[in-house]
C-alpha cells in the first residue's frame, strides 16, 4: 500500500471539524453526516475525540455500529484514559483505528506539556503499544511536526514505528509550511527512516496561510500515501484542508496527479449541502467546487463562451461534483446573448433591433439593482416586443 498510487483519504470533519466554533452537532447529526460520509467515498472516517465527552464517545460508538464501508477512528492523546476511551468508541466496527498524537515541536513540549524530548519519546512508544493492543491499526501523529527539529522528528516516528504504528501523520498543525518545504518533508523522512517503505505517511494541513490544499497535494508528491481533510475545509481558526478542493484537482489534473482514490466524485456537492444545513454556516459563495458561484458566471465575456462551449471557462462540469448545472446570471456585466436566449426562454424572441433596444433598458436597470429577476426582463418588454405564450 504504502508504495501504491492509491491515496487514502481521510475524513476529519466529525473530529477537527466539528471541534471548531459554530461547527458542534448532536449525535443524531453526526451519525447522518457519517453516512453521507462512507457513500461519498472515504476511506477513513475519524469520528470523533472520545474522551472529550460521554457524548462524543457515545456518538463514536453509533457511528461504529451503524456506518460500513470507511474505518471508524478515534483521536487520543497519548494518555492510557484518552487511548482506553477511544478503544471502547471504535470497538463495534468491523475496521476500526486508534489515532494517537504527542506534539513534537520543542515549543509544544516545553510550553505546553512541559515534557523533555527524552520523556516524549518514552510516552510516544508506551501509548502507540497500548493503542496496538486494542486496534490492529494505529496511526500515530507527531503534533506541529512542520515546526519541530527535523533530527528529533525523526527519532520520535522511528520509536512510533517500532512500537507498533503502522501510518504516521505529519501535520501542519498551525498552516506555518509551504508546499516545497512539506514535499521534502515526506521525502526526507523515506529516506530516513529505516522500513519507511511499509508506512503510510500521512498529510494534515491547516490553511492558516491559505495553503492547506497546496500543502497537501505537495505531500502527496512527497510520497504521503494518505490525506486528512473535512468537508467544506471547516477544523480549527482558519480550516483544514478542503477534501472536495483536493478530490477535485486529483480528478481534473490526473497529469499531474497519477493516483487513484475511491471518492465518488458526484456525491461532493451533496456533502457539503449537508453539512451546511447540519452546522450553523455553509461555505463562501465563491468557495472552490461547491461554492454557489463555482459554476456561476455573470460577465457577458464568460457567458458568451459558456454558452458556445463550456470547456471555455469550466474546467470540470458541474454535474461532475454533484452540482445540477451551472448558472447564467443576468447583471450589469453581462451580455446580449443571455439576455436574448432567456426571454426567448421566457416566450419573448426578439429581433436584433428589439433586443439592442431591450438591452439598453436592461443595462440601465442593472445599474440599479443588484438582482434582475424574470418579471423584471418581462417589465422592459414593450406591447410590441412582447409575444403572448400559451
Amino acid at each position: 500500500m504504502p508504495n501504491s498510487n492509491q491515496i487514502v483519504f481521510f475524513d476529519t470533519t466529525l473530529r477537527d471539524g466539528e471541534q471548531s466554533p459554530g461547527c458542534t452537532m448532536h449525535n443524531g447529526e453526526k451519525l447522518r453526516m457519517a453516512h453521507q460520509l462512507a457513500a461519498l467515498g472515504v476511506d477513513v472516517l475519524e469520528a470523533g475525540f472520545a474522551i472529550a465527552s460521554l457524548g462524543d464517545l457515545e456518538s463514536i460508538r453509533a457511528i461504529a455500529k451503524e456506518v460500513r464501508g470507511p474505518r471508524i477512528a478515534s483521536l487520543a492523546r497519548c494518555k492510557r484514559d484518552d487511548i482506553e476511551a477511544a478503544a471502547r468508541a471504535v470497538e463495534p466496527a468491523p475496521v476500526n483505528r486508534i489515532h494517537v498524537f504527542l506534539a513534537s515541536s520543542d515549543l509544544h513540549l516545553e510550553a505546553k506539556l512541559k515534557l523533555t524530548r527524552a520523556q516524549a519519546l518514552d510516552q510516544a512508544a508506551e501509548c502507540v503499544a497500548l493503542a496496538c493492543t486494542y486496534s490492529d491499526n494505529v496511526e500515530f501523529s507527531a503534533e506541529d511536526a512542520t515546526r519541530s527539529d527535523p533530527a528529533f522528528l525523526t527519532e520520535i516516528v522511528k520509536v512510533a514505528i517500532q512500537a507498533g504504528a503502522t501510518t504516521i501523520n505529519l501535520p501542519d498543525t498551525v498552516g506555518y509550511t509551504t508546499p516545497d518545504e512539506y514535499k521534502q518533508l515526506f521525502q526526507r523522512m523515506q529516506l530516513e527512516i529505516p522500513g519507511a517503505e511499509d508506512i503510510i505517511f500521512s498529510t494534515h494541513c491547516h490553511n492558516d496561510l491559505g495553503m492547506a490544499v497546496a500543502n497537501s497535494l505537495a505531500g502527496v508528491e512527497g510520497g504521503a500515501r494518505q490525506i486528512e481533510c473535512t468537508i467544506n475545509g471547516i477544523g480549527e481558526r482558519a480550516g483544514n484542508a478542503a477534501l472536495e478542493e483536493i478530490a477535485a484537482a486529483l480528478a481534473t489534473r490526473r497529469d499531474k496527479f497519477p493516483y487513484r482514490n475511491n471518492i465518488v466524485m458526484p456525491q461532493l456537492y451533496p456533502t457539503s449541502r449537508l453539512l451546511a444545513e447540519l452546522i450553523s454556516f455553509g461555505c463562501s459563495p465563491n468557495k472552490a467546487v461547491v461554492g454557489a458561484n463555482a459554476f456561476a458566471h455573470e460577465s457577458g465575456i464568460h457567458q458568451h463562451g459558456v454558452l458556445a462551449n463550456p470547456l471555455t471557462y469550466e474546467i470540470m462540469t458541474p454535474e461532475s461534483v454533484g452540482v445540477p448545472a451551472n448558472n447564467m446570471v443576468l447583471g450589469k456585466h453581462s451580455g446580449r446573448r443571455l439576455l436574448e436566449q432567456r426571454l426567448a426562454e421566457l416566450g419573448h424572441p426578439l429581433s436584433r433591433q428589439q433586443l439592442d433596444e431591450v438591452y439598453s433598458r436592461f443595462t440601465a436597470l442593472a445599474d440599479r439593482k443588484k438582482s434582475i429577476y424574470d418579471q423584471d426582463l418581462i417589465g422592459l418588454l414593450k406591447p410590441e416586443d412582447a409575444i403572448m405564450t400559451v
